[in-house]
């Protein structure tokens, strides 16, 4: 099994992470997505606003008409922070005959470097680059190991953010459209991001 790996907060999963799991799967001819909502990333300053269990929920709500989409929530039950490598490293033990593959935007393949382990990471898994709208990527700018394990895809431009999202519902307005109509839904329910 060709197994995607989609990390986040996911505080709220919005229609530009669905669509880049798709682009991912299509392109890679991925078997399965498994997304992974964070417990506590390590490259973000403030924690998420939606707790564990509603972004779990969030996310379960957004791919249950994709059955190759899965939600997992091996990172919020471990606790602590979620780095990937020990991750990865735990998913390979329990999942031996599984060969992994990594999705992050764009923006996080030049931060590549510094993430935690890295180097053992990329023996782990390869790392499918979703192109973003006017970002421009040189992979000669990182190390050849990371280089290497590097696969690059674009996806149709979409200006979405988690961000936008909230700061929408703080200020009263629709978030419509930006999220799966079942995310919206459950947002509303539950008086997530509201000021």
């Amino acid at each position: 099994m060709l197994i995607g790996i989609m990390g986040g907060t996911f505080d709220p999963i919005h229609i530009g992470h669905l669509l880049a799991a798709e682009t991912a799967a299509e392109e890679a001819n991925l078997d399965e997505v498994w997304f992974m909502p964070a417990n506590i990333p390590p490259h973000k300053a403030s924690a998420p606003l939606a707790t564990s269990q509603q972004r779990l929920e969030m996310v379960q709500c957004a791919i249950e008409s994709r059955p190759s989409f899965k939600a997992i929530d091996d990172e919020l039950k471990r606790g602590g922070t979620s780095y990937t490598f020990d991750t990865v490293a735990r998913l390979q033990q329990q999942y031996p005959d599984y060969r992994f593959h990594y999705i992050i935007g764009a923006d996080m393949v030049m931060y590549l470097p510094k993430w935690y382990r890295i180097e053992e990471l990329a023996q782990l898994v390869t790392f499918i680059g979703v192109g973003r709208p006017g970002y421009e990527l040189n992979l000669t700018e990182l190390p050849p190991a990371l280089r290497d394990r590097v696969q690059l895809v674009s996806m149709p431009a979409m200006e979405v953010s988690s961000t936008d999202i909230r700061k929408r519902r703080q200020e009263g307005r629709s978030i419509r459209y930006r999220v799966p109509e079942s995310v919206r839904q459950y947002i509303e329910r539950k008086g997530l991001y509201e000021s």
